[in-house]
């Protein structure tokens, strides 16, 4: 086997192992009941842009389709995962007591506590 064949076999198994990898993440976001609340947008969104940019890089600066289809793949899980938690933390917030947020004033403990903290808090 040649050095190039070696590293397509290389490509071919990773590319089909990362794609598969991508199932846990999707199917524990659609199964969460919390919201999604560990996916982080800005990660998620970071990953698809990166994807996108190196499938477009393979397809019009490689010529590479094989390299292309495999990185709008990996873009199309990553989206999956951002659209499946959007619709998972829309939903917690519609199932809130009105969705509503509400800012209160924290209660100082101690007489030497002059600060006025404020949380926010959803309900």
């Amino acid at each position: 086997m040649t050095l190039p064949e070696a590293t397509l076999l290389a490509f071919t198994a990773f590319s089909g192992l990362r794609l598969v990898s991508y199932l846990p993440q999707i199917y524990k976001v659609a199964r969460d009941p919390n919201g999604a609340s560990a996916i982080s947008y800005s990660t998620w969104t970071l990953w698809t842009a990166s994807n996108i940019a190196t499938g477009l890089y393979a397809a019009i600066n490689l010529g590479d389709p094989l390299l292309a289809i495999a990185s709008a793949l990996y873009a199309l899980c990553c989206v999956t995962v951002i659209v499946i938690t959007a619709g998972k933390r829309h939903g917690a917030l519609q199932r809130d007591v009105g969705g509503l947020v509400t800012l209160e004033r924290k209660r100082p403990q101690a007489a030497s506590t002059t600060s006025a903290d404020a949380c926010v808090t959803v309900r």
